[in-house]
C-alpha cells in the first residue's frame, strides 16, 4: 500500500487557478469602482464600466480560463 503522496500538480492547473483568483478579483475592484464613481457622481465613468466592450473581454477571459481548466482537469484525470 502506498502511504506517501507526493504534490506535483499539473503547472497548467496551477496556472488556471491563479487566473481564475486574479479574474474573481477584477471584478470585484470593478465593482468597487464602479460603487465609488456612482457615490462621487462620476456617471459617466460608471457607465463606462457597464459598457458592452468591457464586459465582453471579461467573458472572453472567463470562457479561456474554464476550457484551460477542463483541458488540466483532463490530464489530471489521465495521470
Amino acid at each position: 500500500m502506498k502511504t506517501e503522496r507526493t504534490n506535483n500538480h499539473n503547472p497548467l492547473l496551477i496556472l488556471t487557478g491563479k487566473g481564475l483568483k486574479y479574474l474573481v478579483l477584477a471584478l470585484a475592484g470593478f465593482a468597487i469602482a464602479f460603487i465609488v464613481f456612482h457615490v462621487f457622481g462620476a456617471f459617466s465613468l460608471a457607465q463606462s464600466l457597464l459598457s458592452v466592450e468591457v464586459w465582453i473581454w471579461f467573458v472572453r477571459v472567463a470562457v479561456l480560463l474554464f476550457c484551460l481548466f477542463a483541458i488540466a482537469m483532463m490530464f489530471e484525470s489521465w495521470r
